[in-house]
């Protein structure tokens, strides 16, 4: 257990399945939504960019305030911050669940992102506080491994929901599971902190919370309108100069920054975030596009569209713990290059989907390769993140690796626009020029772990905790 930890009476495996429940509400969360938009849209008669808005209200807090996150567990308590961010996500749900029209949703769905915001970063850094050497790769690979298939179920336990009993059902699944998480964690999980941030880094927190909200919030608004207006431009330049004005901060402040710039001298590092947000942007924006592609152009139920991603969670399930205990001993150049390829080949399979296509030919093929490429990728790329850092930063780092995946799945939802304002086969063409540019974006994943991810990170690992 790392330095730090408040109690030594720590239940390893209880504290792995809270970690999981925990952030399974994330991954679940946008999954299962993908399969009710279509349902909610038609709900509140809105239009194609309400559908975007319904995404991105929960994508942008997620982002801003992610590396906040990672920074506030370090302070204050992983354990604390996880149970905190639960608990807040639970009562977002709920409101989502209940609300009366589009603006409540909305609000809940923003309140859902600070949730997320708070309890994914830490989620991961208590699992790397509470296990150690090869248990903590196997550890990560089996979260990993818990949350993708989370993420690949939802869609059939929401298509269900959303046939059955109304798209409002998809937001009470989650209460049960964030009540397992609070008991479970306040019971087995020991506490865990960086003792050495002692003064939380709040005027840096702030500069960086405020530079991605204006850049995240500029590119939604430029989703909405596809045009630059000067508000758009206002946001996006005073996002970057914020961003700017922050790294200035952190630079000054050294050791005692939120995020230390030094973690930016490790080439690993750098590459691995590189990577995180070309593949999680790209397979992002296939897996909104694949369900709503599937019910609006090609005439499945959302119980269906579930059902034909239902192999992602067999695959990936499988094989993720695998590839993290793999990992560990080999080194993640290897996975997390071949990984994204994968999925570049199965997007460019995807391409073969149009009104007509049949499952077994058409989809089928594509939703397994791009299952293998993800469960090549996933766990190697966590492992592979916290191990270009020392123990004292993995929650910032985690934070900012969390806040990178989502940044890229936003941007990818911004870009969507044009393809999401079409209907019915009209949708076909859009979406298959989408799956194109996502292989190429995937391709180029795989490029910067090629070049940037040494043979082993592990051993590199444990050679700086000695």
């Amino acid at each position: 257990m790392s330095a730090g930890a408040t109690s030594a009476s720590a239940h390893p495996r209880w504290t792995l399945v809270a970690c999981i429940l925990a952030s399974s509400l994330s991954f679940v969360e946008g999954s299962v939504l993908n399969v009710a938009l279509p349902a909610i849209r038609a709900s509140f008669g809105a239009g194609a960019s309400d559908v975007q808005w319904v995404v991105n209200a929960y994508l942008l807090p997620l982002s801003a305030l992610l590396l906040l996150g990672g920074a506030l567990g370090d302070q204050h308590g992983r354990k604390r911050l996880l149970i905190l961010g639960t608990g807040l996500f639970a009562a977002a749900s709920l409101l989502c669940a209940l609300a009366p029209d589009l603006t409540w949703l909305l609000v809940g769905r923003v309140l859902q992102g600070i949730g997320a915001a708070l309890l994914l970063p830490n989620s991961l850094a208590l699992l790397n506080a509470t296990f150690e050497g090869e248990e903590r790769g196997q550890a990560i690979g089996i979260w990993a491994a818990a949350g993708a298939a989370a993420a690949a179920v939802a869609p059939l336990i929401g298509g269900w929901l959303v046939d059955h009993v109304g798209w409002p059902a998809i937001f009470y699944i989650n209460l049960p599971l964030a009540g397992g998480a609070i008991l479970i964690a306040a019971r087995f999980a020991a506490e865990s902190r960086n003792e050495e941030a002692a003064r939380t880094d709040y005027p840096g927190a702030l500069l960086a919370t405020l530079g991605l909200f204006g850049i995240t919030y500029g590119l939604t608004l430029w989703s909405v309108e596809m045009r630059v207006d000067p508000l758009i431009a206002a946001l996006a330049i005073g996002g970057v100069l914020l961003l700017g004005l922050f790294l200035w901060v952190e630079a000054r402040r050294g050791d005692k920054a939120m995020m230390p710039l030094a973690m930016f001298s490790d080439r690993c590092f750098v590459g691995t975030n590189l990577l995180t947000f070309l593949l999680y942007g790209a397979f992002g924006a296939v897996m909104l596009l694949l369900p709503y592609v599937l019910i609006e152009a090609c005439g499945y139920s959302p119980l269906q569209a579930g059902l034909a991603l239902t192999p992602l969670a067999i695959v990936i399930a499988l094989a993720s713990p695998l590839m993290g205990k793999f990992a560990a001993r080999i080194g993640g150049r290897l996975p997390l290059t071949a990984g994204p390829m994968v999925v570049a080949v199965g997007m460019l399979l995807a391409t073969r989907i149009d009104a007509g296509a049949s499952y077994l030919t058409a989809v089928l093929p594509a939703v397994v390769v791009l299952a293998i490429g993800m469960a090549l990728a996933v766990a190697p790329l966590t492992s592979t993140i916290l191990s270009s850092v020392d123990q004292r930063h993995a929650g910032t780092a985690s934070g900012l690796n969390s806040a990178v995946a989502r940044t890229g799945g936003l941007i990818a939802t911004a870009l969507l626009g044009s393809v999401l304002v079409s209907d019915g086969e009209a949708l076909i063409g859009p979406f298959h020029t989408a799956l194109i540019v996502g292989a190429v974006v995937s391709v180029g994943a795989g490029v910067a772990a090629w070049l940037t991810v040494s043979a082993a990170t592990e051993p590199k690992r444990k050679a700086a905790e000695a």
